[in-house]
């Protein structure tokens, strides 16, 4: 079937240096999974949180599905609990407490029909980064250009 991404977090790579990346389910109701099938999600503000031994998703906002009734749907930006192994979610929490890392989303995707989040390990910029990155974003710009120009 394949992939079909949803939504990207677009702004993860400017404000943060992500390293390391991983896979992990979601466990939605049946009128977010449908909300999602539509293309009707924002990871803007989200971030991954924990409590106990669980990874959630906060903030992360997916719109009510339009056709269902009022009772039926669900809230926008409750809570939602990431489906990953134990081991990769240990790893996840030791560089969380020790290197001081942040985890973030990256993007949320269809893969063969299941909804799947990436999550990446991620590290801030400082302001002198970003126009660091900026700069050399545009050097491979004026590269590309000119190679294509010849």
């Amino acid at each position: 079937m394949g992939i079909k991404i949803i939504s990207h977090n677009r702004k993860a790579g400017f404000e943060y240096t992500l390293m390391e990346k991983f896979e992990a389910g979601l466990e939605l109701k049946g009128t977010e999974i449908k909300s999602l099938r539509q293309g009707a999600c924002q990871l803007k503000d989200s971030y991954i949180s924990f409590k106990r031994d669980e990874a959630y998703l906060q903030n992360a906002h997916i719109s009510p599905y339009k056709s269902s009734s009022l009772e039926s749907n669900h809230e926008p930006e409750r809570l939602r609990k990431l489906l990953l192994h134990r081991h990769e979610l240990h790893k996840i929490k030791g560089a969380l407490q020790k290197k001081g890392l942040t985890c973030i989303p990256t993007k949320v995707y269809l893969k063969d029909g299941l909804a799947k989040i990436e999550i990446a390990l991620a590290k801030g910029k400082k302001k002198w980064d970003k126009r660091e990155a900026s700069k050399k974003k545009t050097v491979q710009k004026e590269i590309r250009k000119s190679l294509k120009r010849r």
